[in-house]
């Protein structure tokens, strides 16, 4: 299960990705917004990456308009790695050292069949495990310190 989410500005780019995921027959829960109306991506992002950090979806994708606020969002909740990416190479390296759990792409920064491209690389990539794994728990532990 796919987590799903935008503000106003990554709407459009997130219907495209919908009508995608619909075409490929894959399964999402769609956190909002659902208008155009202006909103701030904090609401939705965190409903999303909320998602994804307790395991009621095992990605998450989620837009604003770079990918860089709602990215950053995301990151701030435990259990989340999330890339924003605007290229696909990265997208897919984030899957296979890092294990990335979401990605965020910005709809004033990519087109959308590129956006698309970027989201199938990331989806169909695993993580390699090996010796990223030692770095991804590296990652774990300082999350998990207090400073």
């Amino acid at each position: 299960m796919i987590a799903i989410a935008s503000d106003h500005i990554g709407l459009e780019l997130k219907t495209v990705v919908i009508k995608h995921l619909d075409d490929k027959g894959l399964s999402y829960i769609d956190y909002g917004t659902h208008t155009n109306e202006r909103c701030d991506y904090t609401h939705y992002g965190y409903l999303a990456s909320k998602a994804v950090a307790t395991g009621e979806c095992d990605k998450g994708l989620i837009f604003c308009g770079t990918g860089v606020g709602i990215s950053i969002l995301a990151n701030k909740v435990k259990g989340i790695r999330c890339v924003n990416c605007s290229e696909p190479y990265s997208a897919m390296l984030s899957r296979q050292h890092n294990d990335t759990n979401m990605l965020a792409l910005g709809s004033r920064v990519v087109g959308k069949d590129f956006a698309l491209m970027i989201i199938d690389k990331w989806l169909s990539a695993a993580f390699e495990g090996g010796r990223h794994s030692t770095r991804v728990e590296q990652i774990i532990e300082v999350e998990t310190k207090r400073l």
